[in-house]
C-alpha cells in the first residue's frame, strides 16, 4: 500500500518559518518537564505528553476521541487500507473509538518524537457548537471517516503554548484548562477541517442511525449479533448499515466487534494473570483456536508470545498517536 502524506492546505495566519519557530517555542516548553519514554500526563487533567527516543514497531491499538499534535519527528497510521505519514505541525484528531495501528519513524535520542494529546469527547464537542451558535456545513455526500489528519495553525499552536504554560500553575491548571479546550474546539470548529468535527452521525447516538450502531457495538463487543438485526434496531437497511459503518471505521460491523474482542482480550492478559483461554470467553470468543488465529493475524504473534514480548518491552498498553 503506497503511502500518503496528509493533505495539504495553507496554514492560516503564520508562514512556515514562524511555524517552525512556534513549534521550537513549545518543544522548549516541554523540555522543563521531566519526561521518560511513552505517555506523560501533566498537571491539565486532560493533557498528556508523549516522547520516543526510538523508531516504534507498528503497534495495532483502538484509537480513542482525542486531538494529537506533533511536534518534532514523524509517524505512519494504518488506517484500514490507507497508510498516512505526517510530522511536525500536523495534527491526528479521533471522533471516535476506532481500531487502527500506528508506528514511530525516524526518532533519535538526540532528535526524539514529541506529541501533545488532548482527550476529547463528543460532548466536548457538541457543547461548543450549541454555546457558540456555530453551523458548520457538510462537505461531499455521506458521512466521513471518524479520524483524519490536518495542519495546525498560529492559532491553535498559540493555545498550545497557553495550555503548557499554567502547567507551572497548578491552582489555575484545572479551571483554565477547560476553559482553553473550548478555545481550542472552537478554533477547529472555525477552521478548514470543522465539518469534519461536526458529523451528525458520530453525535447523534441515541437516535436511529449509525451512531447508535457504532455506540451498541462497544458496549456489546463481547455479544454475538446479526448485522440484519443491528440495521433493523437502528432504522436502517443491512446495506445501508455496512456501506456508512465502513464509511466511517474503515471496516465493517463484524470486523470492529472482533477487533474490539480482540484488543480488550489482550489488555486483560497484559494487565493480570488472566490465562489465554479465559480471555477468550470474556471477550465472547466460544473457540479458543479460532481466538489464538484471529490474534495472531492482527497482533503478529500468539497470545502467550505477544504477552511476553509485550511485558518485556515494559507491557506499555496505551495506543500513543
Amino acid at each position: 500500500m503506497p503511502e500518503r502524506r496528509r493533505d495539504g492546505c495553507a496554514m492560516i495566519g503564520t508562514s512556515e518559518s514562524t511555524h517552525k519557530q512556534a513549534l521550537d517555542q513549545l518543544i522548549a516548553m516541554t523540555d522543563r518537564i521531566p519526561l521518560t519514554d511513552g505517555r506523560t500526563p501533566t498537571k491539565v487533567p486532560f493533557l498528556s505528553i508523549i516522547k520516543h527516543s526510538r523508531d516504534t514497531p507498528r503497534s495495532p491499538g483502538v484509537l480513542t476521541p482525542s486531538f494529537c499534535l506533533i511536534l518534532q519527528g514523524m509517524k505512519r497510521l494504518y488506517l484500514g487500507q490507507e497508510i498516512y505519514r505526517y510530522g511536525a505541525g500536523d495534527y491526528l484528531a479521533a471522533l471516535i473509538d476506532m481500531p487502527a495501528s500506528a508506528q514511530v519513524v525516524g526518532a533519535e535520542e538526540q532528535s526524539p518524537y514529541l506529541g501533545l494529546r488532548i482527550d476529547l469527547t463528543t460532548d466536548d464537542i457538541a457543547s461548543v457548537v450549541m454555546e457558540a451558535g456555530i453551523a458548520t456545513e457538510s462537505r461531499g455526500k455521506g458521512p466521513r471517516a471518524g479520524a483524519f489528519i490536518g495542519r495546525s495553525d498560529a492559532e491553535l499552536l498559540d493555545i498550545f503554548f497557553r495550555l503548557l504554560k499554567i502547567i507551572d500553575k497548578p491552582q489555575d491548571a484545572r479551571f483554565l484548562s477547560e476553559l482553553l479546550k473550548k478555545e481550542m474546539i472552537y478554533n477547529l470548529l472555525s477552521g478548514e477541517y470543522g465539518h469534519l468535527f461536526v458529523q451528525k452521525a458520530l453525535f447523534d447516538q441515541r437516535a436511529d442511525g449509525i451512531g447508535k450502531a457504532i455506540q451498541w457495538i462497544k458496549e456489546n463487543y463481547a455479544r454475538s449479533f446479526a448485522v440484519e438485526e443491528l440495521a433493523k434496531s437502528c432504522s436502517m437497511s443491512t446495506s445501508g448499515l455496512h456501506h456508512k459503518f465502513k464509511a466511517i471505521t474503515t471496516m465493517g460491523p463484524l470486523q470492529y466487534q472482533k477487533q474490539l474482542r480482540l484488543q480488550e482480550a489482550r489488555r486483560l492478559m497484559l494487565s493480570g494473570p488472566i490465562g489465554v483461554t479465559t480471555a477468550a470467553l470474556t471477550v465472547g470468543y466460544e473457540s479458543p483456536s479460532q481466538f489464538n488465529r484471529e490474534y495472531r493475524r492482527l497482533f503478529g504473534l500468539p497470545p502467550l508470545q505477544d504477552r511476553k514480548a509485550m511485558r518485556k518491552a515494559s507491557g506499555a498498553l496505551e495506543f500513543e498517536v
